[in-house]
């Protein structure tokens, strides 16, 4: 078997935690996908710069990672049109409390900052060493304990109901209400027609 198939191989072997790492920190499925896609087309054509024997599932996780802060510099210059509440409303079938317990933490999940959820997802999820998380995400070791700390602790709270006082605090500055009425502004406009 040639290095090529080798390669291709491992690039297939690797779609399922590709795709999971995506969902968990795209928050959003379209997003997601695209993002996988993007990262095999890119790997595909940057595999000469792949080094046979080391970690395929880290670099393309590097990769996908990559394309996603790149994703959301884009999108931050543009006003947020979601519906992201649209997925805490989960029909639940009678006797089904697992369900609710999925959409609760779904629901903690996404509140937790970016490079949080980023932390928990290569240590939590995808099953990487502190070392080779820190790695990925391009920061010191002690950094990425510490976001994964903070991560399990603030799921934690979340879960258990107890309010994060100092998040409540900066969810409530005249900045923030500022920013919020602007985001309701715009899924005003998008409603109504203005915006797609």
């Amino acid at each position: 078997m040639s290095d090529t198939d080798d390669f291709i191989d491992g690039l297939l072997k690797n779609l399922p935690h590709l795709r999971a790492f995506a969902r968990m920190i795209a928050r959003d499925h379209a997003l997601a996908e695209d993002l996988v896609q993007d990262t095999v087309m890119q790997a595909l054509a940057k595999r000469s710069q792949f080094r046979p024997g080391t970690n395929l599932k880290g670099w393309l996780i590097i990769i996908l990672r990559n394309r996603f802060f790149n994703e959301m510099r884009r999108s931050s210059r543009k006003c947020e049109i979601s519906v992201e509440h649209l997925g805490d409303i989960a029909e639940i079938s009678g006797g089904q409390e697992i369900n609710i317990e999925i959409r609760d933490f779904n629901r903690a999940f996404r509140q937790l900052p970016p490079a949080q959820r980023e932390a928990l997802t290569l240590v939590g999820a995808s099953g990487f060493s502190y070392e080779e998380a820190a790695e990925i995400a391009g920061c010191p070791i002690g950094t990425m304990k510490s976001r994964v700390s903070r991560a399990r602790l603030d799921l934690q709270e979340t879960l258990k109901g107890v309010v994060n006082v100092v998040a409540w605090k900066t969810a409530n500055t005249p900045q923030e209400i500022a920013r919020r009425r602007r985001l309701d502004d715009c899924r005003v406009t998008a409603s109504s027609g203005g915006l797609r």
